[in-house]
Order: structure tokens, then sequence, then C-alpha cells
């Protein structure tokens, strides 16, 4: 019986890295479900969630060939596939200011606090090296509604200096 995996792959970025390792879970009979895949830095991250008959050690053992050949890091969990629960964002965040340790957990302590679900999270470091930019754009969910979540952005903006924007999204689906 095909079981759900996630698997985690982090190396070094180079062309052809997407195609070897979803060719080599193919051609071992997995199928690939969501994935996320990033290049951070000069890295490349990738997670999928693969279906697979079998078990997580003959997963990585698929793809220990390639992660060796790559310089890649790979690490596979058992997980539960829960494919067909895609979850629309209500809500974009946007925040700018002075690249500082802690700035995301306190942006994201702030929002959590107010009920913010975070569905995606994205970070970039812009400017000049010796004046850094943060910049951070959140999609996510506001169970308990905007209100809090903007009094929580102008108390950051205020105490931190960050420039802060919240957006409603107006998904319509169908």
């Amino acid at each position: 019986m095909k079981k759900w995996f996630m698997v985690t792959i982090v190396g070094k970025d180079q062309p052809g890295l997407v195609a070897k390792v979803s060719l080599a879970i193919f051609e071992a009979g997995g199928n690939l479900g969501e994935a996320s895949m990033a290049r951070l830095g000069a890295n490349f991250t990738i997670m999928l969630m693969t279906q697979f008959d079998g078990a997580a050690d003959g997963l990585e053992n698929i793809l220990a060939p390639i992660a060796k050949t790559l310089g890649l890091h790979c690490h596979v969990d058992l997980i539960e596939g829960e494919l067909h629960r895609h979850v629309e964002p209500d809500v974009r965040i946007s925040v700018y200011g002075a690249d500082c340790p802690g700035i995301v957990a306190e942006v994201t302590g702030a929002l959590a606090e107010e009920g913010l679900n975070i569905l995606n999270l994205e970070t970039d470091v812009g400017g000049a090296e010796e004046n850094p930019v943060y910049v951070m754009n959140i999609d996510g969910i506001a169970s308990k509604g905007i209100a809090g979540l903007e009094k929580a952005l102008d108390k950051l903006a205020n105490d931190k200096n960050l420039e802060t924007r919240l957006t409603p999204i107006d998904t319509l689906i169908g």
C-alpha cells in the first residue's frame, strides 16, 4: 500500500536538481503531490509530498545516489497525505525595516497572538551590505479578524521603526 512521505532536500543551487530528484522518484514508482521549492541565497531547498510503496528508508536509498552526486542533504518523513485541502489566505502582510536579529520572531509572534495562521512566509534582504533592509511577505488567515492584526502591525511599526502593510485578499474560487 502506498503511503505519503515528506521529502526535504537542501543543497547548493544547480541546474537539473529538480529534474533528477523527480525522475528518480517517478522511476521508483513514486507519485508527487504538493511541493514547495525555492532558492535561498546560493542554496536550493525542496519540500515535496511523495506517495511511495515502501518505507522512508527505501525512499532515502533511492535518493541517496543523487544526493551524493549533487552534494545534497536529504531527509524523508512518513506523513498523512491530506491532499485537496488547499487553504486560501485572506490577508497579505508586508514588513520592511532595518535588518536586525529577532525581527521574524517579533513580527510573527505579535501576529500569532492576534490569530494569524501563516500559510506562506518569504523574506529577503535588500539594500546595501552596510545598510541592509529586511523584507518579509506573509500570506495567512486572520482567524480573529483584521482589526487585531492591524493594531499589532501599528505597534510594531512604531516600536521597531518598521514599515508595514496589511492587504485583505478576496479570493473567488469556482
